[in-house]
C-alpha cells in the first residue's frame, strides 16, 4: 500500500449536504478527506488505515457518534486517535457526555467551516503536531509543510518524501526517543507492513541530506531502543 500523505481526517457524517460542505471546504483547506455516513463505515474505514482526526456527528444511523467515540477510546489501536463531535445537541448536559466520551472538542451546528478548521488545527497542535501543516522550525532546521520544503540557515534541504515525512514526525516532537515500531505507524501507518529495518535506511538517507548543512547531528540514535531528533546538540 501507499504510505500516508497528506493530513487525513475521517468525516463521520449521515447529513448529505453537510458530508458535502465538510469535504468541500476541509478539501480546499489542504486536508485529505474520507466520508462515511454511519459508525460501521467507520471501524471499515479505521480498520484500513487510521486518519489523523476524526469528525463525528453525534446522531448517526445505527450505533450513535457518542458510542462510537467510546468505543474508539477502548481500543489501544484507536485511543490517541483525535475526535471533535459535530451535533446540534448544545445544552449543558450532552456536552458533558461528549466530554466524558473523552472526545477533544465538542462543535455545535449551525458552525462557521472557518472556525471549525481554527478548531482543527487547534487540536492537531495538542495532540498530533506533525499534522497540524504549521512551520516547523528547530534549531537551522526549518520545514515548511504547505511549501513542501526544508531549510538549514536559509539553504534549502534535498529530501525525498519519505525523508521529508520521517524528518516532520521528528521535528515535532524534539528530544522525544521514539522505537521503529512507533515510527513505522506514525510516519508510513499502521496499515502499512515492511520491515522494521527499513527505519534504519530512511534515518541513514536523512542524515546524508543534512550532512552538507552540517544537521546531520540532530539526528541521534538511541542504543537499544530507536531515534529522536535533538533541540540542542548535546556535549
Amino acid at each position: 500500500m501507499a504510505a500516508r500523505l497528506g493530513t487525513s481526517i475521517l468525516v463521520v457524517e449521515d447529513e448529505p449536504a453537510i458530508q458535502e460542505l465538510l469535504r468541500l471546504s476541509l478539501g480546499e483547506a489542504g486536508f485529505d478527506v474520507h466520508a462515511v455516513t454511519d459508525a460501521e463505515g467507520a471501524h471499515a474505514e479505521i480498520r484500513r488505515a487510521l486518519p489523523d482526526l476524526v469528525l463525528l456527528d453525534w446522531m448517526l444511523p445505527g450505533q450513535s457518534g457518542l458510542a462510537l467515540a467510546r468505543t474508539l477510546r477502548a481500543d489501544a489501536r484507536t485511543r490517541e486517535l483525535p475526535i471533535i463531535m459535530l451535533t446540534a445537541r448544545g445544552d449543558e448536559t450532552d456536552r458533558i457526555a461528549g466530554l466524558e466520551a473523552w472526545v477533544d472538542d465538542y462543535v455545535t451546528k449551525p458552525f462557521s467551516p472557518r472556525e471549525l478548521h481554527a478548531r482543527i488545527k487547534a487540536v492537531l497542535r495538542r495532540r498530533a503536531p506533525e499534522a497540524a501543516q504549521e512551520m516547523l522550525a528547530i534549531g537551522a532546521l526549518q520545514l515548511d509543510p504547505a511549501a513542501h520544503r526544508v531549510t538549514a540557515a536559509g539553504a534549502p534541504v534535498d529530501l525525498g518524501p519519505t525523508e521529508f515525512r520521517l524528518l516532520k514526525f521528528l521535528m515535532a516532537r524534539p528530544d522525544r526517543v521514539h522505537t521503529r515500531t512507533q515510527l513505522l505507524d506514525q510516519v508510513w501507518g499502521d496499515h502499512v507492513y515492511i520491515e522494521e529495518r527499513t527505519i534504519d535506511v530512511h534515518i541513514r538517507r536523512l542524515r546524508l541530506a543534512l550532512e552538507p548543512h552540517g544537521q546531520e547531528h540532530m539526528i541521534e540514535t538511541v542504543r537499544g531502543t530507536g531515534y529522536r531528533l535533538a533541540a540542542a546538540k548535546r556535549p
